[in-house]
């Protein structure tokens, strides 16, 4: 098989530097196995020592002034260790992650995806690849998480195939799943997930306020094209020139290459194509009708009847979906072209998918813990509802306010994950507290969004994180945390700058936030 071939010189500017150094720094942090269990273990003895302090913040979840739990205790103690197996087990990315990897595991073992690629890239000009994959990983955030199990692991393919360093495909596709989370031109769960947090926030002062879950739809939409041109230009301008002088020292039997189609694959690839394409409209088909089984059920609590909330069963099956969508076109064409002779090799492709996933899973392990152990102390809570209060006793400009809301979200996005659970927090706080100011609910979510989505890319936190660090291995074994933090850090930094800017420019230019939006409260 023949690979394409890397230029490893490169000359090495000031930013190319410092990240090398930042590299080095973060690839000297323990496995990140190790460093969940150490910070799981930071945060017990933290909760111990802060348990009798008493706190002024109000908790918006209780009305309650913020109590930390002491995780040290007889009955917290006991409770971590009765719930570890079911904490691991029910950890929501460990499924999404091993479910997906079946599908795709066969339909990479059998040589479908690599055929699908190679016939891609024969037509799609090598200067589109990036904004092509950018573009791709936002309109993956439909199907909620997958983008990261199914679209990243398939932009180092990508690039590699091209000719191109696949860590540079790992990094835009990344940059498009999760650092452009809040861009999007098809609504996803998140919209109406968000918007309502926004109103039962702003409904704390103003019960009369209701807030319609694509209130934030023509920004998050024209900022799609936003996220695409700078990922597209940091990919192509900063990244690539300084992964010059980083070889691909992976397995090379398990590379992709972008020889030319033989005649039993391009007959492979055609019926596999049509397979997937009956799927998919046997899926459209079945979900059409007004009755259909895949919307929300009518006693839902929100979004009855609709197919893209997150109680519809079609939002909830999109995983089982992807799986299913990659298995029996991987089927068809590993036996259209030959790769495969019998069931049992469909059956060491999964075996061979999840043979590569042993690592993850230990990782898997220790995040799970950590992050039950965090959100069980309330140490996340208690920063968040700090930082808000802090950001409104400053008394600042609404411009500047915007950004303060925008970088506060970032910060905190840092140490907790959930999009909802940081806006259930910080939401309940900052909407009614920007309302006094005159400060729509709508713009305050939109600066919220903002900052959640820049700084997804560099926490280590970020439940997927150490499935991209997996990632990266495949293709350059010394790849680690620092690697990764490297590899998206001018994306964040220049997605926080240009982002909060674009925000300003909307606001001061009037220009529609979305739906029923409004820029200042009350709405005139």
């Amino acid at each position: 098989m023949n690979q394409p071939s890397l230029d490893i010189t490169a000359p090495r500017g000031a930013i190319a530097r410092f990240l090398d150094a930042v590299e080095r720094v973060g690839n000297k942090l323990p496995d990140p196995a190790v460093l969940f269990l150490g910070l799981m273990l930071v945060v017990w003895v933290v909760s111990a020592l802060l348990a009798n302090v008493s706190f002024a913040e109000i908790d918006p979840r209780s009305g309650d002034p913020i109590q930390i739990r002491n995780l040290l205790a007889g009955a917290s103690f006991t409770t971590f260790m009765a719930d570890m197996v079911r904490t691991f087990v029910t950890f929501a990315p460990l499924g999404v992650v091993l479910v997906a990897m079946l599908g795709l595991g066969v339909a990479e073992h059998t040589g479908f995806i690599n055929a699908a690629l190679r016939a891609v890239l024969s037509i799609t000009p090598k200067m589109l690849l990036t904004p092509m994959l950018i573009a791709v990983g936002i309109f993956s955030h439909v199907a909620v998480d997958a983008g990261y199990v199914l679209v990243i692991p398939l932009g180092a393919v990508i690039f590699y195939a091209a000719g191109r360093h696949p860590l540079a495909g790992i990094a835009a596709a990344f940059a498009g799943v999760s650092g452009g989370f809040s861009a999007t031109i098809i609504p996803s769960s998140l919209d109406p997930l968000l918007a309502g947090l926004t109103q039962e926030a702003a409904n704390l002062i103003d019960p009369s306020v209701v807030v319609n879950p694509l209130n934030n739809y023509y920004f998050t939409t024209a900022s799609t094209v936003l996220v695409v041109l700078v990922g597209w230009f940091l990919t192509d301008r900063i990244l690539e020139p300084r992964l010059r002088g980083t070889p691909v020292d992976g397995d090379a039997s398990d590379m992709p290459s972008m020889e030319t189609l033989t005649a039993p694959e391009r007959r492979g690839l055609w019926l596999a194509v049509l397979a997937m394409i009956a799927v998919a409209v046997a899926v459209a088909a079945t979900a059409m009708g007004a009755g259909s089984a895949w919307r929300a059920p009518a006693d839902a609590p929100s979004g009855a009847g609709e197919l893209l909330v997150a109680t519809a069963p079609l939002m909830q099956s999109i995983v089982p979906l992807i799986f299913i969508l990659f298995l029996v076109p991987g089927i068809v064409y590993g036996y259209a072209s030959g790769t495969v002779k019998s069931h049992r090799d469909i059956i060491a492709g999964m075996s061979k998918a999840m043979g590569g996933m042993g690592y993850y899973i230990v990782m898997a392990f220790f995040a799970a813990q950590f992050i039950y152990a965090f959100g069980q102390s309330n140490l996340g809570a208690l920063l968040a509802i700090k930082g808000a209060n802090g950001l409104q006793a400053l008394g600042l400009p609404t411009g500047v306010t915007l950004v303060g809301i925008v970088l506060l979200s970032g910060a905190v996005n840092l140490l907790v994950g959930s999009a909802s659970a940081k806006w259930a927090l910080i939401g309940a706080i900052m909407v009614p507290m920007l309302m006094q100011l005159g400060i729509s609910p709508d713009l305050t979510q939109a600066a919220y969004r903002v900052g959640d989505s820049s700084t997804n890319i560099i926490t280590p936190l970020l439940p997927y994180f150490p499935l991209i660090v997996v990632f990266c291995q495949r293709y350059v074994k010394s790849s680690g945390i620092g690697t990764l933090l490297a590899l998206m850090l001018p994306f964040s930094i220049a997605l926080l700058v240009t982002w909060s800017a674009f925000l300003l420019a909307f606001w001061a230019l009037g220009l529609p936030l979305g739906v029923g939006a409004s820029y200042v409260y009350p709405a005139g």
